[in-house]
C-alpha cells in the first residue's frame, strides 16, 4: 500500500525561480527575430529551440525534486538561489551571435545540471529506510550527471568542429526520463502541487505571449490596427481560456501518478506557446516569408492543442475525452491548416481562421467540462 504524502503547497519561493524563466522566455524568443530574406536563419531556429527544451528541461528537474523531496529548508533555497544565478550566465548567451556566449552559457548549463544531482545525492541520507525513493534518487542524478557531461562533450566537439551537438545532452535527458518512468511509479509524486506548477509555467508563458502581443497596439490608431488588435487579443484570451477550463475543469487534481508523463506533455505545451508567441509577432511583419510564418503559426497551435488533449490520462472519470472529442479535434485541426494554407497571403482572413479555430476547440472543452458538472 503506497503511504500518501500531505499534500505540498506552492512556496512563494518556487514562484521567484519560476519568475527568472519569464526573463528567459523573452530572450530566447527573440532569437527568432533574425531574418535574413524573409526567413529565420538556420542556425537561430536551431538556437531557438535548444535553448527552450535546454532551460524547459532544468525547469522541469527542479519542480521534480522540490515536489517529491523539498522541505522548504535552508538547503532547497542555497541549491535554488545558485540555480537562478547560474541561469542569468546561460541568459546571457542567448542572443544572435550566440558563439560569442558559447562556453559561458554551457559551463551554466552544465553546473545547473551538476547542482540539482548534488541535490539528489545528498537527499539520499534522508532515504535510508525508504528503497525505492533510494533508487530513484540514484537513477536522477546519474541523468543528471550524465548530461551534464554530455553538455561537456558537446562543448569539445564545437571547439574541434565548429559542429553544435548541443541536442544530444537535451534528447537524453527526455529519453531518460520517459524509460525511468516505471521506477517512477514506485515513487508517486504529490499531484496537486505538479500540477499548480506546470499551470504557473504556463500562466507565466502567456504572460510573454501578451508582451509581445503588444506590437499590436503600436502605432497610429486606424481600422486595420484595431482589427488585428482585437483579433490577435482575441487569439491569447481563447488560448488561456482552453488552458483554465482544462486545469479548473477537467484535469483530476487528486489523481495517484508518478507525474512524467503529465510534464512531459506540458514540455512540449510549453514549447507551442513559446513558437504561438514569436508566430503572433511575426504575421505583422512584412518582412517575414508568408509560408514561413503562416506554418509556425498553424504548426504551434496544432502542437498546443494536440498536447492539451493528451492530458486525457489525467482527466476527471467524467471528463476523460472520447473518441468523438479526438475526432472533432482532427477535424478542427485539418480545416484549419487548409484554410491557413490557403489563405496565407490574406491576412485579413488567415487571422480570423485562427481566432476561430481557439474558440472552436475552446467551446469543445468547455462543453467537455460542463457535462461533467451536470452529471455530478
Amino acid at each position: 500500500m503506497v503511504e500518501m504524502k500531505k499534500e505540498k503547497k506552492v512556496e512563494y519561493l518556487e514562484l521567484i525561480y519560476d519568475l527568472i524563466f519569464v526573463f528567459i522566455i523573452g530572450r530566447n524568443n527573440a532569437l527568432l527575430h533574425h531574418v535574413d530574406n524573409g526567413y529565420v536563419t538556420q542556425g537561430s531556429f536551431f538556437a531557438y529551440v535548444v535553448c527552450t527544451l535546454a532551460v524547459i528541461q532544468i525547469w522541469n528537474f527542479t519542480t521534480f525534486y522540490i515536489n517529491i523531496y523539498g522541505r522548504n529548508g535552508v538547503r532547497d533555497h542555497v541549491f535554488l538561489f545558485i540555480n537562478m544565478y547560474l541561469l542569468y550566465h546561460m541568459a546571457d548567451g542567448i542572443s544572435v551571435g550566440w558563439e560569442s556566449s558559447f562556453y559561458r552559457f554551457n559551463i551554466a548549463w552544465a553546473l545547473i545540471l551538476v547542482n540539482i544531482g548534488v541535490q539528489h545525492i545528498i537527499e539520499l541520507r534522508n532515504q535510508k529506510d525508504a528503497p525505492w525513493e533510494t533508487l530513484q534518487l540514484k537513477r536522477k542524478a546519474a541523468i543528471l550527471f550524465t548530461e551534464a557531461a554530455l553538455v561537456g562533450v558537446h562543448v569539445l566537439v564545437y571547439s574541434l568542429t565548429g559542429v553544435s551537438v548541443a541536442y544530444i545532452p537535451i534528447a537524453f535527458g527526455i529519453v531518460a526520463t520517459i524509460l525511468s518512468g516505471n521506477l517512477n511509479r514506485m515513487v508517486p509524486v504529490d499531484f496537486a502541487h505538479l500540477s499548480e506548477r506546470a499551470m504557473l509555467y504556463v500562466v507565466f508563458t502567456f504572460g510573454e505571449m501578451i508582451i509581445s502581443l503588444s506590437s499590436y497596439f503600436t502605432g497610429e490608431i486606424t481600422v486595420s490596427g484595431i482589427y488585428f488588435s482585437t483579433m490577435g487579443f482575441l487569439i491569447v484570451v481563447g488560448l488561456l481560456l482552453s488552458y483554465g477550463v482544462l486545469y479548473n475543469r477537467i484535469i483530476d487534481r487528486e489523481t495517484i501518478t508518478h507525474g512524467t508523463g503529465y510534464m512531459m506533455i506540458h514540455v512540449f505545451m510549453i514549447f507551442a506557446l513559446n513558437n504561438i508567441s514569436v508566430a503572433l509577432e511575426f504575421m505583422r511583419d512584412g518582412e517575414v516569408n508568408l509560408l514561413q510564418k503562416t506554418v509556425l503559426l498553424v504548426g504551434s497551435m496544432v502542437l498546443y492543442f494536440t498536447f492539451m488533449f493528451l492530458t486525457e490520462k489525467y482527466a476527471k472519470h467524467k471528463c476523460a475525452f472520447t473518441r468523438k472529442n479526438a475526432l472533432t479535434l482532427c477535424a478542427f485541426a485539418s480545416c484549419f491548416i487548409a484554410s491557413m494554407l490557403l489563405l496565407r497571403e490574406l491576412p485579413y482572413a488567415n487571422i480570423a481562421v485562427t481566432v476561430i479555430f481557439v474558440y472552436a476547440v475552446f467551446i469543445m472543452l468547455y462543453l467537455q467540462g460542463k457535462r461533467a458538472e451536470q452529471t455530478l
